[in-house]
Protein backbone atom coordinates (compact mmCIF):
# COMPACT_ATOMS: atom_id res chain seq x y z
CA UNK A 1 0.00 0.00 0.00
CA UNK A 2 1.58 3.36 -0.79
CA UNK A 3 1.94 6.22 1.22
CA UNK A 4 -0.89 8.14 -0.41
CA UNK A 5 -2.92 5.36 0.52
CA UNK A 6 -2.13 5.07 4.10
CA UNK A 7 -2.61 8.54 4.44
CA UNK A 8 -6.30 8.37 3.08
CA UNK A 9 -7.00 5.37 5.45
CA UNK A 10 -5.97 7.40 8.24
CA UNK A 11 -7.72 10.24 7.75
CA UNK A 12 -10.64 9.01 6.94
CA UNK A 13 -10.06 6.97 10.24
CA UNK A 14 -9.93 10.10 12.07
CA UNK A 15 -13.17 11.49 10.49
CA UNK A 16 -15.21 8.37 9.93
CA UNK A 17 -18.26 10.09 11.42
CA UNK A 18 -17.91 12.77 8.44
CA UNK A 19 -18.12 10.55 6.01
CA UNK A 20 -21.04 9.21 4.22
CA UNK A 21 -21.08 5.34 4.02
CA UNK A 22 -20.89 3.30 0.78
CA UNK A 23 -23.60 1.58 -1.78
CA UNK A 24 -23.63 -1.06 -4.24
CA UNK A 25 -23.89 1.79 -7.07
CA UNK A 26 -20.90 3.38 -5.40
CA UNK A 27 -18.97 0.17 -5.84
CA UNK A 28 -19.86 -0.41 -8.89
CA UNK A 29 -19.05 3.26 -10.04
CA UNK A 30 -16.17 3.03 -9.00
CA UNK A 31 -15.09 -0.58 -9.63
CA UNK A 32 -15.91 0.58 -13.45
CA UNK A 33 -13.87 3.90 -13.35
CA UNK A 34 -10.64 2.04 -13.74
CA UNK A 35 -9.25 1.14 -17.07
CA UNK A 36 -10.33 -1.68 -18.59
CA UNK A 37 -12.39 -3.06 -16.22
CA UNK A 38 -15.58 -4.86 -17.19
CA UNK A 39 -18.51 -6.09 -15.36
CA UNK A 40 -19.36 -9.91 -15.34
CA UNK A 41 -21.70 -12.41 -13.41
CA UNK A 42 -20.51 -14.83 -11.50
CA UNK A 43 -22.65 -17.25 -8.82
CA UNK A 44 -25.73 -15.31 -9.68
CA UNK A 45 -23.86 -11.82 -8.68
CA UNK A 46 -21.96 -9.15 -10.04
CA UNK A 47 -18.32 -9.38 -10.51
CA UNK A 48 -15.56 -6.94 -11.67
CA UNK A 49 -12.76 -8.14 -13.90
CA UNK A 50 -9.54 -6.34 -15.35
CA UNK A 51 -7.43 -8.58 -17.88
CA UNK A 52 -10.38 -11.35 -17.47
CA UNK A 53 -9.42 -11.58 -13.56
CA UNK A 54 -11.36 -10.79 -10.92
CA UNK A 55 -10.73 -8.03 -8.56
CA UNK A 56 -13.94 -7.48 -7.00
CA UNK A 57 -17.73 -8.52 -6.63
CA UNK A 58 -21.09 -6.95 -5.55
CA UNK A 59 -23.20 -8.80 -3.78
CA UNK A 60 -21.67 -11.62 -1.67
CA UNK A 61 -22.70 -13.30 0.73
CA UNK A 62 -25.87 -10.42 0.69
CA UNK A 63 -26.93 -7.20 -1.32
CA UNK A 64 -25.29 -5.18 2.01
CA UNK A 65 -21.56 -6.32 0.82
CA UNK A 66 -18.84 -6.11 -1.60
CA UNK A 67 -15.64 -7.95 -1.62
CA UNK A 68 -12.15 -6.89 -2.74
CA UNK A 69 -9.33 -9.45 -3.43
CA UNK A 70 -6.48 -7.43 -1.77
CA UNK A 71 -3.00 -9.45 -0.78
CA UNK A 72 -3.31 -10.70 3.14
CA UNK A 73 -0.79 -7.61 4.05
CA UNK A 74 -3.23 -5.15 2.46
CA UNK A 75 -6.35 -7.17 3.97
CA UNK A 76 -4.66 -6.36 7.25
CA UNK A 77 -4.25 -2.68 6.69
CA UNK A 78 -8.25 -2.50 5.54
CA UNK A 79 -9.40 -4.48 8.50
CA UNK A 80 -7.29 -2.77 10.74
CA UNK A 81 -8.29 0.74 10.06
CA UNK A 82 -11.85 0.27 9.65
CA UNK A 83 -13.10 -2.77 11.21
CA UNK A 84 -16.35 -2.34 10.64
CA UNK A 85 -16.16 -1.95 7.31
CA UNK A 86 -13.68 -4.88 6.16
CA UNK A 87 -13.53 -8.63 7.39
CA UNK A 88 -11.78 -11.61 5.78
CA UNK A 89 -13.99 -13.26 3.40
CA UNK A 90 -14.85 -17.15 4.96
CA UNK A 91 -12.66 -20.27 4.57
CA UNK A 92 -9.34 -20.26 2.41
CA UNK A 93 -10.94 -17.60 0.35
CA UNK A 94 -10.27 -15.08 3.43
CA UNK A 95 -7.13 -16.25 4.42
CA UNK A 96 -5.73 -15.69 0.93
CA UNK A 97 -6.81 -11.91 1.20
CA UNK A 98 -10.16 -11.66 -0.04
CA UNK A 99 -12.17 -9.46 2.03
CA UNK A 100 -15.59 -8.51 2.76
CA UNK A 101 -16.71 -4.94 2.52
CA UNK A 102 -20.08 -4.29 4.60
CA UNK A 103 -20.88 -1.09 2.36
CA UNK A 104 -22.53 0.85 5.13
CA UNK A 105 -19.95 1.10 7.30
CA UNK A 106 -17.20 1.82 4.64
CA UNK A 107 -16.19 5.44 4.08
CA UNK A 108 -16.53 6.30 0.18
CA UNK A 109 -12.47 7.15 0.12
CA UNK A 110 -11.71 3.85 1.95
CA UNK A 111 -13.79 2.13 -0.38
CA UNK A 112 -11.99 3.70 -3.22
CA UNK A 113 -8.90 2.84 -1.87
CA UNK A 114 -9.58 -1.02 -1.14
CA UNK A 115 -11.00 -1.01 -4.95
CA UNK A 116 -8.07 0.61 -6.34
CA UNK A 117 -5.89 -1.60 -4.72
CA UNK A 118 -7.37 -4.53 -5.55
CA UNK A 119 -7.75 -3.46 -8.94
CA UNK A 120 -3.48 -2.99 -8.93
CA UNK A 121 -3.13 -6.43 -7.76
CA UNK A 122 -4.88 -8.11 -11.21
CA UNK A 123 -4.12 -5.54 -13.70
CA UNK A 124 -1.46 -6.14 -16.12
CA UNK A 125 2.01 -4.01 -14.93
CA UNK A 126 1.75 -2.23 -18.46
CA UNK A 127 -1.67 -1.20 -17.87
CA UNK A 128 -1.21 -0.04 -13.74
CA UNK A 129 2.00 2.42 -14.77
CA UNK A 130 -0.06 3.98 -17.44
CA UNK A 131 -2.78 4.45 -15.26
CA UNK A 132 -0.05 6.08 -12.93
CA UNK A 133 1.34 8.26 -15.15
CA UNK A 134 -1.62 10.01 -16.41
CA UNK A 135 -2.54 10.99 -12.76
CA UNK A 136 1.16 12.88 -12.45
Amino acid sequence: MSLLDRAILWSDRCLAGAIMPSTAQDFRRLALALPESEQRQHMNHPDFRVAGKIFATLGYPNKAHGMVKLTPTQQEEFIASHPAAFSPAAGAWGRQGCTSVLLAKAPKRVLKSAILAAWRNYAPRELVFQAIARKQ
